[in-house]
């Protein structure tokens, strides 16, 4: 697919009192305007912010109700229930509050819903469950913001609910829970608003532990792992919890995660958001999806080694069966789209099956808006009821548009890029309908051609491994904070380019002055050139290492032959 390349407008003045400042390369300064930093403060605290820059939790609007009501419950030991979500921020938080709790000595049942059996968020009979078992507290962590009935269906059975939740809240209703956490809400002063489930769960441990020696920012590994799992914003707290966890992860104590990273063949790796978000993650994840999340979580919480060795090798397992799921459901979906998508009247591709399993749609939903550019909705079907799965592309909100098709669904929720849902069968072609009259009114023919947004134009002689490495300073790189891009033009091939992998290129450019070996894994859409080629590339620079030497490395992201 051809992408507009747009290379963003520089700034020389800015640009040379933020690298004067701050004693970095104009590129780099250069690379925080792009993000929207232009004060000499707000490119201090984002280059070097730690963790006491962090806010305070009690800014969080019900933070202090909610620290008051748990400990009341464990100085009257109460019977708490710690519900979380099936996907790796909801994991995660169980397992950091799991261990804060057990400090605090609470008596605490934890619950993960299993996705096939019972779907997402918290369900009437998880809380009939809490009830038989004498449960007074219900803490939700990663969902509960929409939990109207079963909350007030705990609320009947004299159960406390305490909402810790960072999705988009429908039509600004609140549920009757004692209290709720949760930045999006009316009246919440927190100025940081994307917080993942995981990443609240760790203020709220904040606000709970003050005055104790408990280490909690050993457990930051935790939060990267949640954090960037989630595709959260790498901005703000994010980033200070993402960097400030890398460091822990890659150096934990922890016998799960350890065990994790020898199988998944990252031992003695300093371990990135890369890592996490294509190796770390998707093995947590794969539980959730087509196993039991319970396993995921009893690996985040165990001291055996044996043990965490044992459940390890059952997540690589699960992986390897996820994407064996994952690809005969990604090859029905693709040969239903050869039958049934007429690109030239639909913006939206919505399609279902009954052979589809519902664990992977959201990843099918993921691949098939990477290849088309069009937002993309799997629906799942069992009987008579849909569970859907969607991804988005720029400019197009899909938790608002669905809000707009709410009285075709039974249930739904999500945020800007992703959405969930359930749906009856025969409101299916309908809600089709609907969506892409909405998108009809927002997305244009130009929308649906993907941009590569390009930092900024340089020389490749400009490139240094000085300058490499400075552009280090802006990791974690994620979603609002991309991996820095650059262009260059005019460059000629010094060889025939090698065909790597599987859709991969391997080959050498230059601009006479300096040589590099440029490469990619994902050349489908690209422009194939031949030795003596003059072409305009767009890449993200590299240092690669190779026993022992250190050279100048292009991970290519687009190409166009000139000549």
């Amino acid at each position: 697919m051809n992408r507009i390349w747009k290379i963003k407008d520089s700034n020389p003045q800015l640009q040379t009192t933020l690298a004067n400042s701050l004693k970095i390369s104009p590129i780099v300064a250069q690379l925080l305007l792009n993000r929207g930093i232009e004060d000499e403060r707000a490119a201090y605290d984002f280059l070097y912010g730690e963790l006491d820059s962090c806010y305070d939790p009690h800014l969080l609007k019900d933070m202090d109700k909610s620290v008051a009501r748990i400990r009341r419950a464990i100085r009257e030991k109460e019977h708490i229930f710690l519900y979380g979500d099936y996907d790796v921020d909801g994991i995660t938080a169980v397992g950091l509050l799991s261990r804060v709790f057990a400090y605090l000595k609470a008596n605490v049942t934890t619950y993960i819903p299993n996705r096939l059996e019972e779907g997402y968020g918290l369900n009437s009979e998880a809380v009939r469950l809490a009830h038989r078992k004498k449960v007074s507290l219900i803490l939700t962590v990663d969902c509960g913001i929409s939990a109207h009935k079963e909350i007030e269906l705990a609320n009947s059975l004299n159960i406390d609910v305490i909402v810790t939740d960072h999705h988009e809240i429908k039509e600004g209703s609140l549920p009757k829970a004692y209290s709720i956490i949760n930045p999006l809400r009316e009246g919440c002063g927190y100025p940081f608003k994307h917080l993942t489930g995981v990443g609240l769960a760790y203020k709220l441990a904040q606000a709970l532990l003050e005055g104790s020696p408990f280490a909690l920012e050993e457990h930051l590994d935790l939060v990267a792992l949640g954090t960037v799992s989630d595709l959260a914003v790498q901005k703000g707290e994010n980033r200070i919890l993402t960097k400030n966890g890398l460091k822990k992860l890659s150096s934990t104590k922890k016998a799960g995660i350890k065990a994790l990273i020898e199988v998944s063949g990252l031992e003695g790796k300093d371990i990135n958001c890369g890592h996490i978000g294509y190796i770390l993650g998707p093995r947590i994840n794969a539980m959730g999806r087509v196993g039991s999340p319970e396993v995921a979580l009893r690996l985040l919480l165990t001291d055996d080694a044996d043990e965490a060795r044992r459940l390890a090798e059952t997540l690589n397992r699960e992986n390897r069966n996820r994407q064996k799921i994952e690809s005969q459901v990604l090859g029905e979906a693709m040969e239903k789209i050869k039958r049934e998508i007429n690109f030239k009247d639909l913006r939206v591709i919505v399609l279902s099956s009954p052979n589809w399993h519902v664990g992977v749609i959201g990843i099918v939903a993921s691949r098939i808006t990477d290849k088309f550019y069009r937002p993309t909705i799997m629906i799942a079907l069992e009987g008579n009821i849909g569970r859907g799965s969607g991804r988005s592309i720029d400019g197009f909100h899909m938790f608002d548009t669905i809000n707009s098709c709410r009285e075709l669904l039974l249930d739904f929720g999500g945020h800007e890029g992703a959405c969930g849902l359930s749906i009856e069968k025969g409101n299916i072609d309908r809600f089709r309908d609907k969506i892409n009259k909405l998108a009809k009114e927002q997305i244009r023919d130009e929308d649906l051609c993907p941009t590569l947004n390009i930092d900024v134009e340089v020389s490749l002689s400009d490139l240094t491994e000085r300058l490499v490495e400075e552009l280090e300073l802006l990791a974690p790189f994620g979603p609002e904070n991309p991996r820095p891009i650059f262009s260059s033009s005019n460059v000629y091939l010094k060889n025939e380019p090698k065909r790597i992998t599987r859709g991969g290129l391997k080959m050498w450019v230059t601009d006479n002055r300096i040589t590099c070996e440029a490469i990619t894994f994902r050349a489908e859409g690209m422009s194939m050139p031949y030795k003596g080629s003059m072409v305009d590339l767009v890449y993200s620079p590299s240092i690669n290492t190779w026993q022992g030497l250190s050279s100048l490395q292009l991970d290519l992201r687009d190409l166009k032959v000139i000549l």
